[in-house]
């Protein structure tokens, strides 16, 4: 964490008890990275936090729904350069059986989306988002 143009975060695809995706209508504030786009609950990892633990407090902080890092599946890691030169890198994850009645979303709003409905949702995603979706797809064709 001491390269001062890496951002470190975690996300994690969620599907609710419902067997749908649970995604975040970001914000549209310019400040925030990717004001107004379609991606996953997460955010930045914090010094000496584990990716897991950042998903799983990013995940209490943005829908009010608290999971322990271990109920997080890993879906694999992300890395890629920003638009503005930042350096990003971040782990998926998936968790599911979210109950949706429950959730109070602190942050963006609550989209969600049929399963058989996310390839052609791919393209309004977010592109870390959309990498997460491509891996959870590729997941669930193996089961």
């Amino acid at each position: 964490m001491g390269t001062p143009n890496l951002v470190e975060f975690a996300s994690a695809m969620l599907v609710g008890t419902c067997g749908r995706l649970l995604f975040q209508q970001r914000d549209n504030i310019p400040t925030i990275r990717n004001p107004g786009g379609i991606g996953l609950f997460g955010g930045h990892r914090e010094p000496g936090e584990s990716f897991a633990e950042c998903v799983s407090r990013e995940i209490h902080e943005e829908i009010g729904y608290l999971l322990a890092p271990e109920r997080f599946e890993r879906l694999g890691p992300y890395e890629a350069i920003a638009p503005d030169g930042h350096q990003l890198r971040g782990e998926h994850f998936l968790a599911r059986d979210i109950p949706v009645d429950a959730l109070n979303v602190t942050e963006g709003s609550l989209l969600i989306v049929e399963q058989r409905d996310l390839p052609a949702f791919l393209p309004r995603l977010v592109p870390s988002s959309a990498a997460a979706a491509l891996k959870f797809l590729k997941l669930s064709a193996a089961h």
